[in-house]
């Protein structure tokens, strides 16, 4: 059983065994990928163009087009479920790590400022270790709390450099 949540309102039971159901209901549809890459779909008798416009799989949500509308579709799997209900909801999500050094260098120049927003990908810190340079990006977004190092100094493997939250 899937639970889908719907622009944050409208909740919805989808069951698949030998029939597809939504909320106890049989749902009569079927589905064909059109060569732009949209979807026509048939559900009871009725014609649906959809788009995929969004895919978060970290946030487990899709954002679709349906007939010119836009819906943004959350999604609990049982296994989503099964943690809330046993209060550890968050379990699955990622945790954000602090940045630190995976070997011995010498921190060369550090790109952010404690209090800055940085997103997934984005250059934070150069740190020259066997005579590379090696360009550390964040793994995901996150808030810089505290640069623990200055530029010019040595660090050693497993120092953390920059405490992120």
């Amino acid at each position: 059983m899937i639970k889908a949540t719907v622009n944050g309102k409208s909740a919805y039971t989808i069951n698949q065994d030998s029939t597809l159901t939504c909320n106890g209901q049989v749902v009569d549809w079927s589905a064909v990928q059109v060569p732009s890459g949209d979807y026509s779909i048939i559900m009871d008798g009725h014609s649906y163009q959809a788009q995929v416009l969004k895919v978060d799989k970290d946030t487990k949500t899709v954002t679709l087009q349906i007939n010119q509308q836009t819906y943004e579709v959350a999604i609990e799997e049982p296994i989503d479920q099964l943690l809330a209900s046993m209060g550890i909801k968050d379990a699955m999500t990622k945790k954000v790590n602090d940045i630190k050094a995976p070997m011995p260098g010498l921190v060369l120049k550090v790109l952010v400022t404690p209090g800055q927003a940085i997103h997934k990908g984005d250059p934070v810190l150069i740190l020259e270790a066997m005579k590379m340079e090696n360009i550390f990006k964040a793994a995901s977004d996150a808030v810089v709390k505290e640069i623990k190092v200055a530029e010019r100094t040595a660090v050693e493997k497993g120092e953390v450099l920059i405490v992120l939250e």
